[in-house]
């Protein structure tokens, strides 16, 4: 078995558990699939976590001289925590789609500008997610808006999985994996 392990360091670990924690608390509120839980719930975890958190992980990263991690969970951060300090306050389809656009052209950025591929696959993930959702704010679409939600839980988990595969010394580049062994017919 191949152990090679892009672990990353704690930083960009803490970042990716606050994200992928955020991620699924926002997007399981989106999908209505626990009974009266809804996006709003996740407001306060959505500040602290998502906000507060991912913007100190951010800037810790940045410290550290990793540009990608910092850029991210800064733009991230920023993003939860005006989400969750604007949530409740009336604002028009128009504004909450516009803003749920912007960011997720944001999230498009984050999954072009490279990294490892799980990153890059839950900034992916979540840009679909916000599409869908500033859709279906604009749209009034109840659907867009779980079908987004469904996508912010997808990118949760590959969030948290890359933050737990870095913290257990797990493979993370599973293409190598086949490669690496030589398996014949004797075994």
């Amino acid at each position: 078995m191949d152990n090679d392990v892009s672990a990353g360091n704690t930083t960009t670990a803490v970042g990716r558990l606050a994200l992928g924690i955020t991620l699924l608390a926002f997007g399981i509120g989106h999908t209505g699939v626990i009974d009266r839980v809804t996006a709003a719930d996740a407001v306060t975890v959505a500040q602290y976590v998502g906000g507060v958190a991912l913007f100190v992980a951010g800037l810790l990263a940045l410290r550290e001289r990793d540009t990608a991690s910092g850029t991210a969970f800064t733009v991230l951060g920023a993003f939860w925590f005006t989400w969750a300090v604007s949530a409740g306050h009336p604002v028009s389809a128009n504004a909450a789609g516009l803003f749920l656009l912007l960011f997720g052209l944001v999230a498009l950025s984050l999954t072009f500008a490279g990294g490892d591929p799980l990153g890059q696959g839950a900034y992916g993930l979540f840009f679909v997610s916000l599409l869908l959702l500033a859709l279906g704010v604009l749209a009034d679409s109840e659907g867009l808006g779980r079908a987004g939600g469904w996508f912010a839980v997808a990118a949760g988990a590959v969030a948290w999985y890359a933050a737990t595969a870095a913290l257990a010394h797990w493979p993370t580049d599973l293409s190598r994996r086949a490669a690496g062994r030589r398996v014949t017919a004797a075994g």
